[in-house]
C-alpha cells in the first residue's frame, strides 16, 4: 500500500515539474524593414530585431530561432543572424537556428549581410524571427 501511495505521489511531483516547465517556456516573433545590400566588402545590418516589450523575463534563454527573408531569385549573398554574443551563417530563404540555444532571449537580433563578389546590389525583405525560449 505505501509503494502505491509513493508512485502516485510521485507521479504528482512529475506533473507539477512539468506543468511548471510548460509555463516557463514562450516565443515572440518580430519583423523588421527591408535592408539595402550594396557592398561585398562591407557588412550591412537590419534594425535590430527585439521582442516586444514586457513578452519575457530576464532569465529566458534561446531555445531556437525560426527566420525568414526574401531575397530576389539568383541573388548571392551571404546572410547571419546576430545576437550580441554571436553570429551564425545562414543558408536559404528560410530556417531553423539552434546554434544560438542558452544565449539570453531578452536581446535584439540583427540580420547581418554582404554581397558575394561581382553581385548587384539587393534588397532584402521580409525579415522576420521567431524566437523560442524557456
Amino acid at each position: 500500500m505505501l509503494s502505491w501511495y509513493v508512485k502516485i505521489i510521485g507521479s504528482c511531483w512529475l506533473a507539477v515539474g512539468l506543468i511548471g516547465a510548460a509555463h516557463a517556456a514562450g516565443s515572440w516573433s518580430a519583423q523588421v524593414q527591408s535592408v539595402m545590400v550594396a557592398m561585398s566588402d562591407r557588412d550591412s545590418r537590419s534594425q535590430p530585431v527585439a521582442p516586444p516589450s514586457g513578452v519575457l523575463s530576464q532569465a529566458g534563454v534561446i531555445d531556437r530561432i525560426h527566420w525568414r527573408l526574401d531575397a530576389p531569385p539568383g541573388s548571392a549573398i551571404n546572410v547571419w543572424l546576430c545576437h550580441p554574443e554571436q553570429c551564425v551563417a545562414l543558408s536559404g530563404m528560410r530556417g531553423t537556428v539552434t546554434q544560438l540555444a542558452g544565449r539570453h532571449a531578452n536581446e535584439p537580433l540583427h540580420f547581418r549581410f554582404s554581397l558575394r563578389p561581382g553581385q548587384r546590389p539587393v534588397r532584402v525583405q521580409g525579415l522576420q524571427v521567431i524566437v523560442n525560449y524557456q
